[in-house]
């Protein structure tokens, strides 16, 4: 029930996250993966999955992998994403986040750009994004 479990607490946290359903299949520091099933709840009119279910996924993956890398005392908190659309994303998605600089302690705040590539069943990247994460030192 790990990955279930952590996936639920993730959706506590930040309850609106939940409306993606999403599951955690692999977090370590620089690399945060997680699953969205196909299901009508994320389907846009034509029947592939939305676009913002897809931003969805691609923030919470790049700011739990954010999360994870962290050195102690600093925090995050996302800035702004672009994003690609790169072809009809149909059936279930796995979301890959990996940060595209050294995530490293500093005096002062700095944008950290997080890459979020998302796939298919069958391996084919459908969407990209990047994401720009603000980290700062917490206040003492």
């Amino acid at each position: 029930m790990g990955h279930w479990l952590f996936s639920r607490a993730v959706c506590f946290r930040a309850p609106y996250f939940g409306t993606i359903a999403p599951r955690f299949t692999l977090l370590e520091a620089r690399r945060c993966e997680a699953v969205i099933r196909d299901r009508r709840g994320v389907h846009n009119h034509i029947g592939t999955v939305h676009a913002i279910a897809l931003c969805n996924l691609a923030e919470l993956v790049a700011g739990v992998m954010t999360e994870a890398s962290l050195p102690k005392g600093m925090r995050w908190i996302p800035k702004g994403m672009t994003v690609q659309y790169l072809k009809k994303a149909v059936g279930s998605q796995r979301g890959v986040a990996t940060p595209a600089a050294e995530i490293v302690a500093a005096d002062a705040g700095y944008e950290l750009p997080v890459n979020v590539d998302v796939f298919d069943a069958g391996g084919e990247r459908v969407f990209n994004a990047v994401v720009a994460m603000w980290l700062s030192p917490k206040r003492s």
